[in-house]
This record gives structure tokens, C-alpha cells and sequence, in this order.
């Protein structure tokens, strides 16, 4: 492993978190991000599940087959160099690349593999449903994997086409860990899963080097990567809750890239020596009701939520260029995308909703919300905006990584948050806005559904099962669009928009990769000249 070299690295490390003094200048060789870290709850392959950890994940780790900054469209090889579909015996069979090493230096074995996915399920993490609906379980799964020399065989049960199954295996908990190094960190029978949530054992281009939660991330360049190791020698991600400090840090070159600049911000860097680029994000942000609460279960109060949220006054101010409106689960730009936006903001309609139902009002509910921009603002929005129909939010502001645990514990009551896809199929989101099929307390599931305490109509469970099983395209989509028109008209969950995401960086930056969700951040193919 080539080192940072050991100036640079004290240099980046010393840059001053308060960005007053004369123009700096980062090293040359070291890329460093101004960025709010703290939705990290962990960053193990197995356990990871937040935007944050997502890109960690992806620059330190490999899967199988994978979508790579080269191309974030395409589905290539990875660990893997080719594979061999049999749809009737529902196997693929993957040829390993020879000559790999994990950052320890140990080589990368079948068996790594056979233990990386049988780890997630055994394990049992939030991330594992991901591996589970191939019919893996604890007691099979080291069936369903097996390794036979250099290659790697994966059964699975169920109907599902082989396009699905790739997409499954090319998702974050299928990264590929070093067995070896791994059950040498066990403790108490944890598989390495508190090492790993402080350290990386993976073949990616960048070795996690530090982690210190909510205030600093570094990683450093696998040089011998096998796509080609990276241009530069390291990445240094500063966590800045702020908006405004990371703004000023990037203006007084103390930081190459800002990653949660305000519209207003972007709007006002004068683009001497920065500038900005727009990155559509597949993830869509929504406000979702909590139906252990019994104020928020009337259908006829998801209506007219419906109609009290200010679409357009928020994208033409305060996400300006961040976010569009979009109302389906699913984010324009994928196939099977229903991109209808049939609700505006009618606060006549919404009190005459709420009046014909017999609605008891006025309601007062919290909400839960991430403290930083811009969700405070949206927030904010939000609440001057239902107040009109006499729906009165108390705004509850935490770090993310506190709103998440609670939305996962089904405390809330109201919530304020985003959702991205798991991996590039329909189903991803589906399964997430449209299927619940057990509701009761000891049954979690890592879906928007379960955690509103939202027991969905059993016919839109069955159809949700039975997209996921269809076999003819055209018919699936027709599928999906269906369940997105049903969860768009009548839910809990009331979809408002899909993000478009905005970096503001050094003109000497290039090569930055930052495709439609978490996953697909890559710094590979960075320069700085």
C-alpha cells in the first residue's frame, strides 16, 4: 500500500475548522470534502444503510459485479471477471479474477465470497433483507453459496428474473470482505462487526484509514486496485454540519469539494476559482404519518396532506436546484417511473376534506427532522403550510443518525426524511412504499411501510409480490406503475419530490463521480490539477 505522504498528511489534518485565516491551499495529492457526516450509523458492509456509509462502503469495497465510476449505467465486472446464467436451475455461476489481494495483502479467495454473504445473513443486520429475498436463511445459506476453486455458484428460490438476482448481488451488503481478516478481529461472536464499523477489509480503491464518527473520515489509494488505482493519494472528508462553514471553507481553499451547500449559497459563489455541478439523485424525499397514532390513520387526512404541502413554493426557493417535484416512489429517469404530479397545494380543498370526514381538528403532531439544511427549512414550510387547514406541527430537530433511529424504533410521530433504492430495480422501492405483510412490533422490516406502522391492503401486498415474480417486461412495468398510482392516491406516505444533488467544488478538481444514489459517489477517477 503506498502511503500518504507523511507532510501532506499532517497538512491536511491541521487545516483549521474555522475558515478566517489567510487563503490555504489543500495538498495536492490528498482530495479533501467538507461534508455533514453524521447520519453515519455504521459502516459495515453487513450493517451499513445510510446515504453517508453508503459511499464509504463503495470506494473501500468490491461486489461481484458491480456499477463503477467508469460508468455508472452499466452493470461490469468486478471481483468477478464473467458469469454463467442458468434461469431453469436458478444458479449463476461467477469465473473470480485472479491476482486480486485485499488491503491486508491477504488474496481474494471464492471463499471470501461464500463467507461475505453468509455473514450478512447470519448476522442479520439491517441490510440482509437485501441478500434474504433470494431465499437465503441461516441454516441454507451456505448452501445456496458455495465456492469450487476459482469460481462461485449462487442458487436462489425464487421466481425472480436473472436481471433482478444480478441486481441484488451488485447491492451494498454483497461487498466482498477478508474472511481472514475479518474472524481475526471477532469478539464475543460478532463476525468482526464492531472492527468493521472502525476499520474497512475490503479490495476497493481506498482503504479506510480513519474514522472518527461525526468529525473525520480518511481513506488512502489502493494504488494496485484493479481498474487502476486511484490519481490521487488519498481522500480526507471533514465532517461540517454547517452549511455555512463549508462554504466558507471551500471559498478560502480549505476544502476541495462543499457537499450540502444551500440554493441561496450556490446562487451567491461569485465562481472565482469554484464551480458547481448538478447531479440528479435517485432518492425521493417524503413526509410520512405514523399509524400507531390514531390522529393521522383517517384516510381522508392523507388526502388533504396531500394538498398542504407547498410543491412549487419550495423547489423555486429553498431547494432550488436541489430537489423537483416528483410524487411516485419510484425516481424519473429509471424505467417504470410513474412521473404524474396530479396533487398542488389547495388549502380550500384540504379543509374541505378534512370537514366532509368529520376530521376532529385542530391536530397537533411532532415531526421529526434532520438539523441541517435543508430539511429545517422544508420543515419550517411544512408547518406554516398545514397550519392553514389547522394541522399544527411541533418541528423536533435531531442529528440524522437520531431521526433515523427513531423512525427505525416507530417512535415518531410525523416524519421528514428521504429514501433511496437499494439496488436498480423497481422492486427496491416497491417493496419499501408498498408492502407490509406483518405490522406487528417484533416484525422489523427495513421499509417506509413497517416503520409508519402501515398495514397495507393485502392486495397491494399480493401485487407487489407479483411484479417482483412477472416475468414479461411490459407487464411488469404496467405493474409497477399501478402500485405507484395506489401508494400515490392513498397512503400514509405522501411523496413530495426527488433530489437533484449540487457539489460546489475547485475549479482544479476533476473527475468527480457522483451518480443517482449513495452507492455510486466515486473518487477513483479524481485529479487535481
Amino acid at each position: 500500500m503506498r502511503p500518504i505522504k507523511p507532510v501532506l498528511l499532517a497538512t491536511a489534518l491541521a487545516l483549521p475548522l474555522a475558515p478566517f485565516a489567510a487563503q490555504a491551499q489543500t495538498p495536492d495529492e490528498l482530495l479533501v470534502i467538507a461534508q455533514n457526516i453524521d447520519d453515519i450509523v455504521a459502516i459495515d458492509p453487513a450493517q451499513a444503510y445510510e446515504f453517508t456509509s453508503g459511499e464509504l462502503v463503495t470506494n473501500t469495497y468490491d461486489r461481484l459485479a458491480q456499477y463503477d465510476a467508469d460508468d455508472t449505467t452499466v452493470l461490469a465486472p468486478g471481483l468477478a471477471t464473467d458469469w454463467t446464467i442458468d434461469a431453469e436451475a436458478k444458479t449463476i455461476t461467477f469465473t473470480m479474477r485472479d491476482g486480486v489481494t485485499f488491503h491486508s495483502g491477504n488474496p481474494v479467495r471464492a471463499e471470501d465470497v461464500v463467507f461475505s454473504f453468509a455473514r450478512v445473513i447470519e448476522l442479520n443486520l439491517t441490510p440482509a433483507f437485501i441478500l434474504a429475498q433470494l431465499g437465503w436463511t441461516p441454516e441454507n445459506v451456505r448452501d445456496m453459496v458455495t465456492a469450487d476453486g476459482n469460481t462461485v455458484t449462487v442458487r436462489y428460490d425464487g421466481d425472480f428474473s436473472p436481471a433482478f438476482v444480478m441486481n441484488v448481488l451488485a447491492a451494498r451488503p454483497a461487498s466482498i470482505v477478508d474472511e481472514l481478516t475479518v474472524m481475526a478481529n471477532e469478539v464475543d461472536g460478532d463476525m468482526g462487526n464492531a472492527w468493521l464499523n472502525a476499520n474497512s477489509a475490503g479490495t476497493g480503491p481506498f482503504e479506510l484509514t480513519t474514522f472518527r464518527p461525526a468529525e473525520l473520515v480518511r481513506m488512502t489509494a489502493n494504488p494496485d486496485y484493479f481498474s487502476g488505482g486511484p490519481a490521487i493519494e488519498g481522500v480526507i472528508i471533514r465532517h461540517v454540519a454547517e452549511s455555512a462553514t463549508q462554504q466558507l471553507l471551500l471559498q478560502s481553499g480549505d476544502v476541495d469539494l462543499a457537499r450540502n451547500l444551500t440554493p441561496d449559497q450556490i446562487a451567491s459563489l461569485d465562481g472565482d476559482g469554484i464551480r458547481v455541478e448538478t447531479f440528479p439523485q435517485a432518492a425521493v424525499h417524503f413526509l410520512s404519518f405514523n399509524q400507531a397514532v390514531d390522529s393521522l390513520t383517517p384516510p381522508a387526512f392523507w388526502e388533504a396532506a396531500r394538498y398542504l404541502v407547498d410543491y412549487e413554493g419550495m423547489t423555486n426557493s429553498i431547494i432550488a436546484g436541489q430537489m423537483e417535484v416528483h410524487q411516485a416512489f419510484w425516481p424519473e429517469g429509471f424505467p417504470g417511473a410513474l412521473t404524474d404530479t396530479p396533487y398542488t397545494y389547495d388549502p380550500d380543498r384540504a379543509r374541505a376534506i378534512l370537514e366532509e370526514a368529520g376530521v376532529d381538528l385542530p391536530i397537533t403532531v411532532t415531526l421529526d427532522v434532520i438539523n441541517s439544511a435543508p430539511f429545517t427549512d422544508m420543515a419550517q414550510s411544512i408547518q406554516a403550510s398545514f397550519a392553514d387547514a389547522g394541522v399544527n406541527f411541533e418541528i423536533l430537530p435531531g442529528t440524522g443518525s437520531q431521526v433515523i433511529t427513531r423512525y427505525r424504533d416507530r417512535s415518531h410521530e410525523a416524519m421528514l426524511l428521504y429514501w433511496g433504492p437499494d439496488f436498480m430495480d423497481p422492486h427496491s422501492n416497491a417493496k419499501a412504499f408498498a408492502y407490509n405483510s406483518d405490522n406487528s412490533q417484533d416484525a422489523y422490516a427495513a421499509t417506509t411501510t413497517w416503520r409508519n406502522s402501515w398495514a397495507v391492503p393485502e392486495e397491494m401486498n399480493a401485487m407487489t409480490t407479483a411484479a417482483l415474480t412477472e416475468p414479461d417486461p411490459a407487464a411488469r412495468e404496467d405493474m409497477y406503475l399501478e402500485l405507484q398510482r395506489q401508494v400515490q392516491d392513498s397512503s400514509p406516505i405522501v411523496i413530495m419530490f426527488q433530489a437533484s444533488y449540487q457539489v460546489a467544488m475547485a475549479e482544479s478538481v476533476s473527475g468527480y463521480v457522483n451518480g443517482a444514489t449513495s452507492d455510486f459517489v466515486f473518487y477513483r477517477l479524481v485529479e487535481k490539477n
